[in-house]
Parts: C-alpha cells; sequence; structure tokens
C-alpha cells in the first residue's frame, strides 16, 4: 500500500507536536482525514464552523509550544478561516492552515468551488505553501512550520485534492524541527545612553508588555532598583498580575487611573516589549526608552528619545551592573496606595449584597476569581466581558489570559476555551463572554459536549452589544437600540438541549453556588448571568472633547426618552439604577 503525501504531511505535523487539527471536512481533504483516521498520536476536531476552527487553533498557537493547526475545503470552506487566522497572526502566536484545493487539471478555469486562495490569503499569511508535486510537497511543509513557530505567524499550506493521493516523494530532504535558543542582546552605545537616562531621572515607569512573558522575574527586578510602578497592556495582565509587586495596573480604555497616572507622570519612561496602540494614552513629550526585539517597532506609537534593540530580559540583565539603586520611592508609594485604593472600590462594586436586578455584572466575575483554580486559562471576548475580566480578575501563578486583543473580533472566547481545554486536559478552562459573541459561536458548544470538554462559560446576558453603546455614546452619537439588541434563548436551558450542564442566574444570592457549580462541572458548562444592562466603565482619563460628546449623547438619549421612546426609557433607567447602586 502507498504512502501518500497526505499521510506525509500528517506525520511531518505529528513530528512537530501536533495533536489536535481542527476544521470541517470536505472533498478536497478526504484523503488528510483519513490518513489522521489511521494514527494514533493526532485526531480530527470536527467543528461546527471552520471560523470556529481557526479560533481553537489560535488558542493553541497561543498557549503551547507547537503550532496551532485548522483546516477547511477548497474555496468556501478555506474563507471561513480566514478571521480567527488574522486574530493569531495580530496576537502572534504561530497556527498552520490546511486547505484543500481543486485537482491540478481544474484550476483556472473557473471549477465548481475554485477560488485564487494564494490572493485571498496574501495579507494574512506570511509563507504559503502551495503543494504541486509530491517531490516539492516536504520542502514547503516543513518551510511553513519553520517559519510559523520562528516569527509567531500564520501560514497556510495548499493541498490539491489530486496531489494528496500520490505517492510521497523527497524523504530525504525530511529533519527534525529546528527551534531557536538565541537571545538579542542590546548594543553598547544604546545600552550606555539608557543607563544615563536612568541616572539623570527621578520618577521612572516600567511600562510592560507581552513580550516581557520570559523576562518577568527582570521586570520586578528592575522594578525594586529603580523604585519605578509597573504598568502593563492588557495582554500582559497574566504576566504583572493585581497582586504582583510594584505593579499599579492597566492603562489604555480598560485600565484605571494609577496605571495610567503611571505613564503620564513620570520624568522617564521605559517601554519594555510592548506596541501598545492607543497613543492617546501615551505620553509624546515625556523622555522615554523603548526595548523591543522588533526594530520597526520602535517608535510606532510615540516618539522614542532612546531605541533598543534587544529582548527585555537580554536587555535588563545587561544594564543592572550599569545603574545605581534609586533611593527615593514617593512616586511608586503613592500610585500603589491609589491602585490598591482602586482594587478595593472594585472589590466593593462587586459585593454579592448588591442585589440590584438585572444583577450587577462585575460579581460574577469577582466570584470566580475567588474560586477558580491557580492555573486556570481565561478566555475572554471583545467587549464589556474584557472589561470585567481586566478589573476583577488577577492572574497570579500559573493564570493564563487569551482573547482578541489586537484583532479586536468578536466569538473568539467559545472556540479558543475548546482549543485550551483540548491542549490542557487536566485544567479549569473560563470563558467570560458576551450575549452577542456567543450567539455568533453557539454551535460549537455542541463540539465541547461532543468531544466531553468540561469547559466553563459565562454568559453576560444583558440582552444588547453594550461596548458597541458604549463606543457610540463616547461619540456623541444616540445609540440605536433596535440595532444593539441581542434576542436570546434562555443559555442555561440551552447547555442542557446540547448536553452540557447550566444555570441561569438571575439573584446575586445565587451567584455563589452557581460558580461551585461550573467548577465541579464535568461537563460544558454555562452560568447564564442575567445583568444589568446600564452598567458603566468609564476609561481612566476622560479628555474635555469626549466628556461633550458623552454629555451630548445622554441629552440626547434623555430627550427621546421623554418625547415617549420606551426603548431609551428602559435604558437610561437601567443605568441610573446601576449607578445610584454602588454600594
Amino acid at each position: 500500500m502507498s504512502y501518500t503525501v497526505a499521510e506525509q504531511l500528517l506525520d511531518i505535523l505529528i513530528e512537530a507536536g501536533v495533536r489536535q487539527i481542527f476544521g470541517v471536512t470536505g472533498d478536497a481533504l478526504n484523503y488528510f482525514v483519513e490518513a489522521i483516521e489511521s494514527r494514533d498520536q493526532v485526531e480530527w476536531i470536527g467543528m461546527k464552523h471552520e471560523g470556529n476552527a481557526s479560533f481553537a487553533a489560535f488558542a493553541q498557537g497561543e498557549l503551547g509550544r507547537s503550532v496551532g493547526v485548522c483546516a477547511g475545503t477548497t474555496g468556501p470552506g478555506a474563507l471561513h478561516l480566514i478571521n480567527g487566522l488574522y486574530n493569531a497572526k495580530k496576537e502572534r502566536s504561530p497556527v498552520i492552515a490546511i486547505t484543500g484545493q481543486v485537482p491540478l487539471a481544474k484550476m483556472g478555469i473557473n471549477y465548481f468551488q475554485e477560488a485564487d486562495l494564494m490572493k485571498i490569503f496574501d495579507d494574512v499569511c506570511e509563507y504559503q505553501a502551495l503543494i504541486r508535486s509530491p517531490e516539492q510537497a516536504p520542502k514547503v511543509i516543513q518551510r511553513a512550520l519553520r517559519i510559523a513557530l520562528a516569527h509567531g505567524s500564520v501560514c497556510r499550506i495548499e493541498l490539491p485534492s489530486d496531489i494528496a493521493s500520490m505517492e510521497a516523494a523527497g524523504k530525504e530532504y525530511i529533519s527534525p524541527l529546528f527551534r531557536s535558543d538565541a537571545a538579542l542582546v542590546a548594543g553598547e552605545e544604546s545600552l550606555a545612553r539608557a543607563a544615563k537616562a536612568i541616572e539623570e531621572a527621578e520618577r521612572i515607569t516600567l511600562f510592560a508588555g507581552h513580550g516581557c512573558r520570559h523576562a518577568r522575574e527582570e521586570v520586578l527586578e528592575l522594578s525594586r532598583k529603580l523604585k519605578a510602578p509597573i504598568t502593563h497592556t492588557l495582554k500582559a495582565s497574566d504576566i504583572f498580575d493585581h497582586d504582583s509587586e510594584n505593579v499599579t495596573g492597566l492603562t489604555g480604555l480598560l485600565g484605571n487611573p494609577s496605571g495610567y497616572a503611571s505613564i503620564m507622570e513620570c520624568d522617564l519612561l521605559i517601554m519594555l516589549a510592548t506596541d501598545f496602540p492607543y497613543s492617546e494614552f501615551l505620553p509624546h513629550t515625556t523622555k522615554s526608552i523603548q526595548v523591543d526585539i522588533r526594530q520597526e517597532n520602535i517608535g510606532n506609537r510615540t516618539a522614542v528619545d532612546i531605541g533598543v534593540h534587544a529582548d527585555a530580559g537580554s536587555f535588563i540583565r545587561q544594564l543592572m551592573p550599569l545603574i545605581e539603586e534609586k533611593k527615593d520611592a514617593r512616586f511608586l508609594e503613592k500610585l500603589r496606595e491609589n491602585f490598591l485604593k482602586w482594587r478595593a472600590a472594585m472589590k466593593n462594586e462587586a459585593s454579592p449584597e448588591r442585589d440590584l436586578r438585572p444583577l450587577h455584572p462585575q460579581i460574577f466575575a469577582d466570584r470566580i476569581n475567588s474560586h477558580a483554580s491557580d492555573d486556570a486559562i481565561f478566555t475572554i471576548e471583545t467587549g464589556t466581558s474584557a472589561i470585567w475580566a481586566a478589573h476583577h480578575l488577577s492572574f497570579h501563578n500559573e493564570r493564563r489570559l487569551i482573547g482578541s486583543f489586537n484583532h479586536g473580533s468578536m466569538a473568539v472566547g467559545l472556540p479558543a476555551a475548546i482549543g485550551a481545554q483540548f491542549l490542557y486536559p487536566g485544567r479549569e478552562i473560563w470563558c467570560f463572554s458576551g450575549d452577542g459573541a456567543f450567539n455568533m459561536a453557539m454551535q460549537d458548544f455542541i463540539t465541547a459536549v461532543k468531544y466531553e470538554l468540561p469547559v466553563k462559560i459565562l454568559i453576560f446576558n444583558n440582552s444588547e452589544l453594550s461596548f458597541v453603546k458604549l463606543e457610540m455614546e463616547e461619540a456623541g452619537l444616540t445609540p440605536t437600540l433596535d440595532a444593539l439588541s441581542e434576542t436570546n434563548v434562555n443559555f442555561a436551558d440551552y447547555a442542557r438541549l446540547c448536553g452540557g450542564d447550566g444555570i441561569r442566574v438571575e439573584n446575586a444570592g445565587d451567584i455563589e453556588a452557581a460558580v461551585l457549580a461550573a467548577k465541579a462541572s464535568k461537563k460544558a458548562f454555562i452560568i447564564d448571568a442575567v445583568v444589568n444592562s446600564g452598567e458603566l466603565s468609564l476609561p481612566p482619563h476622560i479628555s474635555f472633547s469626549q466628556a461633550y460628546r458623552f454629555g451630548l449623547s445622554k441629552m440626547k438619549e434623555g430627550w427621546q426618552a421623554v418625547t415617549g421612546d420606551r426603548a431609551q426609557w428602559e435604558n437610561l433607567k437601567n443605568e441610573l439604577k446601576a449607578y445610584f447602586d454602588r454600594g
């Protein structure tokens, strides 16, 4: 019996450490899926939608040591992969997309389901391995894997249906997958300039990004020596958590006042491995140092005085012998005091005694924070669910956080939770989702049930797209409530209908029991949290123009309410109830 190109592709993936492949099969993938059936080391995970398959693969690329892999057949199936792959690209997660293709003889004549996938995937993929012969296959397959892992990027492997069944060739070109252990060190000149700037500064802040994941202890040590507060990006929340020494929290749209002040009130800002995109939350006249392994990022968001092309850990290790310990800790102590006050206020807002109906969403986040395991993985959606996670979860110990932080897509939470649970079957996986996002991906809750994955899904059910409403208000627009409204099923009933389990929670006194039930469940579990649509969360700094636009929006809403618009009246009533019930 011949050894096919499809089998060779699969064996190369297995050797690279791939254990699951997420997708929806079809004729162009049939030989590949058949090869999977004959292997014990890898499993085909049949998803309900290819878009969810690519988000699941993103989660594995983000959390694991190998690539995540998703698959879709020919034109329509391949196109569904695009959104999750863009998310992987923006998060710099290594993902391989395997797409079928029509037979070579049928290409270029507008054949059934034919699409120019090379052109379509050009922007999302750093490399595309177009297999056009068995002899070529092992070379381009391995190149795709090497590039995806080396650059944290998305690569595509295109397998025409006729090539897939041909006898494999080129075995002599297959070799073990190389993984670099190199470190990028700073040059002497930039290092000396950075040390001089630190010597001259009095109030120094460290702004740490996701690229500090393997340099956490070095950043903490530098912070101690410089008496410098650490603020961080959302994606770095599971590196520098709320309980870490000298941390003053987030800045940006989801940030807190002490995190914002840390950056805006310092006289030297040291940006470590971050390409934080929100320029309005960065100073533009403060002296700054930016350290990044990607040289093109330096000066990308704000003017930078000293650029250092290095990885964060190497830079700090080189820097430490060149700098003196700072003695004045007043800047740090003031900001830490303010941060602890903010945390106490957040804890107060999340008190179960605040039994407003519909419920305050913060209470659910706080209770899960208290009961989730120390190595839990949290997947969070884009929207208000990210606000409650950022404000009320502490990612201490081995907890992890993933989401669509740079692409900003909805519908990442559930499929990412599925991918994470497959990768780490023994860890708790919690998903924080809005109702709008869950409605986009809910068909694959059935997949979680099918594969007996005990994922725990918290749905903030307020029957609207709340974050979009906030965006409209901040722009000075009157929220278009018909467009923002969500018509929802009872999500707990839906969970049981699918074969999972769930609880609908409408009373604050029931929240604790629901969280404990989800934690203990061996089934896919939904907490249907009926929460107040009027809960407001504002950024740590509001400009005059933002305040004006927000006030203008509220005046318009008020006028519509008093002139007979019942929907606007209910909207304002919920906001007022939530505001005045602040404990």
